[in-house]
């Protein structure tokens, strides 16, 4: 069960998320998976998103971009193959994955197995404005 506290939080995380990245010509692409997007959040769940960019390495080896996402603070960074993570907390507790990639990441020829998996599981476009992730949901449903 998740309160309606953590509820609020995440739905004013994700605007604020949102916001930031129309301001930011080099996001081609946000989106909500995990838990959250699917539906299944608990309690104690992280926030997953996933941040697509041409210029991947700003947002992974800089941190000049962090006080524009508001009050957090960098609990660690792994790499996970075509992302990279970047793992943030707000002071409530809260943990936000941001999962660094370009927008090949998103590509549909072929789609590749841990995309696939990810965006299966659910996937809530934040910001699209190229069309890729839409792109990316349509196939895997099997639309043209």
């Amino acid at each position: 069960m998740v309160s309606p506290e953590r509820v609020t939080e995440v739905a004013a995380v994700l605007q604020h998320l949102t916001r930031w990245a129309r301001r930011r010509v080099d996001v081609r692409a946000l989106a909500l998976v995990g838990s959250w997007a699917h539906g299944t959040p608990h309690q104690d769940s992280d926030v997953d998103v996933v941040l697509l960019t041409g210029a991947p390495e700003h947002y992974v080896h800089r941190d000049d971009w962090t006080p524009d996402l508001g009050g957090v603070r960098l609990v660690r960074t792994l790499e996970w193959g075509a992302v990279t993570e970047r793992r943030f907390a707000v002071r409530s507790g809260l943990e936000i994955d941001l999962g660094v990639g370009t927008p090949a990441w998103a590509s549909v020829d072929p789609v590749d197995s841990g995309t696939r998996r990810v965006v299966s599981d659910g996937m809530r476009v934040l910001h699209d404005p190229d069309g890729l992730l839409t792109l990316l949901a349509a196939r895997l449903q099997g639309r043209p």
